[in-house]
């Protein structure tokens, strides 16, 4: 089991941390390939890592030109007419990292790829959903759950969406040879990308998601919609299965909101209900997990080293 935890003093202390594991191993893996395939997150936890790391791009330690990158989600029903409107809204994920990230490279990834929420209309879905009820089911046991579209789906709006936005996303990962290192960050619930709370891990590939009240409650809390009824109730995730099939998966992780999911995640039994949890799974099966924590998101895990010692995990100090 290889299983690491870095305690860091605060939030930029924690991003040049992870930007020098990140810079370090695709360093590492340029020197005997041509390509890197790096994984991606949004939200704040790694807008400081993205900025940290188009540095050391910019300044030729690493070479951007032989990265291609797959983020971890998209929303679906974000406001606009069209898909150039949605893709560009300032809310979208895609946006998201040409201005934290992608924007400031001088020398470009060879791809970058977001998942195709906007390319579905949240109202032909819905519609589809409700004209076609037999066509799907929901997997979850919570208010946030994955919509299982069947393969003998009638609808054909349904079943373009199985085939070519989620099968198509998670086989051209694996086209590309897998994800070298994915970045990931944890909800408020312990969910990671959008795969909610209780959302089953078996299956979890690409998923479509219906998502949770409070994860529409705190977009609408953390500034990124006006209301509830401004915010898209769908998107397009990588479930934990594929996130977790990276050969490395960094988790970052600062303040209070998120000392319960990062503790529980490793000191409780790993469960859907905190889908980060099944970090420790891939860590058993021979995966390569690094926590990036700041020490207000590690505070319990710094009182608990005992317990992760006897897990056989390590935690370094260095606040």
């Amino acid at each position: 089991m290889s299983f690491k935890i870095y305690v860091t003093r605060d939030f930029d202390h924690m991003s040049s941390v992870a930007a020098e594991i990140v810079a370090k191993d695709i360093a590492e893996k340029q020197a005997s390939s041509d390509e890197y395939v790096l994984g991606l997150a949004t939200g704040n936890s790694p807008t400081g890592l993205y900025k940290k790391l188009a540095a050391t791009f910019n300044d030729g330690a690493i070479d951007a030109s032989r990265v291609r990158s797959f983020n971890l989600d998209e929303y679906v029903g974000l406001p606009g007419e069209n898909v150039q409107q949605r893709v560009t809204h300032p809310e979208s994920y895609c946006f998201f990292m040409i201005q934290e990230f992608f924007g400031h490279l001088k020398r470009k990834f060879v791809e970058t790829n977001v998942p195709l929420g906007s390319l579905i209309d949240q109202k032909t879905l819905v519609g589809e959903l409700k004209k076609h009820p037999g066509d799907w089911e929901y997997r979850g046991a919570d208010a946030g759950k994955s919509i299982a579209v069947k393969r003998t789906a009638r609808s054909k709006y349904l079943s373009w969406i199985r085939k070519e936005i989620l099968s198509g996303y998670a086989e051209k990962i694996r086209r590309c040879g897998g994800i070298d290192l994915q970045v990931i960050g944890v909800g408020g619930r312990g969910h990671v990308a959008f795969h909610e709370s209780g959302i089953p891990f078996r299956g979890s590939s690409v998923m479509l998601v219906k998502l949770d009240d409070d994860t529409i409650r705190n977009s609408i809390v953390d500034g990124h919609f006006e209301s509830a009824k401004d915010c898209p109730n769908y998107a397009i995730s990588m479930g934990a299965e594929i996130v977790y099939r990276a050969r490395t998966v960094m988790l970052l992780a600062n303040g209070e909101r998120k000392v319960d999911s990062v503790t529980r995640s490793l000191l409780e039994d790993m469960t859907p209900e905190v889908p980060i949890s099944y970090g420790q799974k891939y860590a058993r099966d021979g995966g390569n997990l690094v926590y990036v924590l700041d020490k207000v998101a590690g505070r319990e895990l710094l009182a608990s080293r005992r317990v992760l010692d006897a897990k056989g995990i390590a935690l370094e100090d260095l606040t």
